[in-house]
């Protein structure tokens, strides 16, 4: 959302004095590359297929903290973009936009960037899922193809009070589209009853290749049983008396966890339904540090690629 100054400042001399009276006034000096927080900056790329990421961009706290001094609000997703390797885009499960509005936040990003995207939550909190293929297919037909290659996972995230039934899930997940304009969609459901914290569940997700979200919280079911062809992880447990979120040894844990699935292997030390999976073939990651003390989540994320990096 813009400022009023930066409103004003849009504006220009809209309503000045008439030519002939108005005097000229003194050019402002140019602005050098220093005075330019983003100068030279052109993004993060995936460590070994792993992307590091915070849940959106706008944050009033973040604001000199994260986001430098002076910076505009307007600049707020294009300084962010390169700072990390993705995002999570949580404003799409209140309510789609339009096709314009993906256009623009793709436009802002460096290439390599990708974004992840929270389905509406009208879709998946409410009704019979079965019934809301239709408004899923909406969705995804609405304009997510503005994003590009920038469009990575798209997480259908379950209400808490949702249980595991197969013959209303079943349904959903077969109808979702698994391709847009001749690219792959990657899917991912985030589940938040204990009742999916089942071999049944597995199954159904493994049988439609179907990523589930590992969430590292004391308040939602907790598997880090991989279901698909990418991991998907929202770690949940930054506090706010460290200033990078998480502490160095908890970071290079999480470090060697991604890594870990990145080579497709498997972390047994981490909550399981079932036995850990055998080595398999490479995979895509994506971690992204969401709520908690969400004033230090950039800089986890920040640091977390250091240390992928090896700094």
């Amino acid at each position: 959302m813009s400022t009023r100054k930066d409103r004003d400042s849009e504006a220009g001399d809209l309503f000045g004095a008439p030519a002939a009276k108005a005097r000229k006034a003194p050019a402002k000096p140019a602005k050098s590359a220093a005075d330019d927080p983003l100068a030279g900056a052109t993004g993060v790329a995936a460590v070994d297929g792993i992307r590091c990421g915070i849940g959106g961009w706008t944050f009033a706290p973040w604001r000199d903290r994260f986001y430098p001094p002076k910076l505009v609000q307007r600049r707020e997703l294009e300084y962010a973009s390169r700072q990390l390797s993705s995002i999570e885009i949580n404003g799409t499960f209140y309510s789609a936009q339009k096709p314009a509005t993906y256009a623009k936040w793709a436009a802002e990003t460096p290439e390599g960037f990708v974004f992840s995207l929270k389905a509406p939550g009208r879709v998946t909190q409410a009704g019979a899922l079965a019934k809301a293929a239709a408004q899923a297919k909406a969705f995804i037909d609405g304009g997510l193809a503005e994003f590009g290659e920038r469009l990575g996972p798209i997480l259908w995230q379950l209400a808490p009070s949702r249980r595991f039934d197969p013959d209303d899930l079943a349904p959903f997940l077969d109808a979702l589209p698994r391709t847009l304009d001749g690219r792959a969609l990657k899917h991912v459901l985030e589940v938040r009853h204990p009742s999916f914290l089942a071999p049944a569940y597995l199954q159904l997700a493994r049988e439609r290749r179907i990523a589930t979200v590992f969430t590292d919280s004391d308040e939602y079911p907790s598997l880090a049983d991989i279901t698909g062809d990418f991991v998907y992880a929202r770690l949940m447990r930054s506090r706010a008396e460290v200033a990078s979120g998480y502490p160095d040894d908890e970071l290079d844990a999480w470090a060697q966890r991604a890594q870990a699935w990145a080579r497709g292997g498997d972390n047994p030390e981490l909550p399981h339904v079932a036995a850990p999976l055998a080595n398999g073939a490479a995979r895509e990651v994506f971690v992204y540090f969401i709520s908690a003390a969400k004033q230090n989540n950039p800089a986890a994320a920040m640091r977390l690629i250091g240390k992928l990096r090896g700094e």
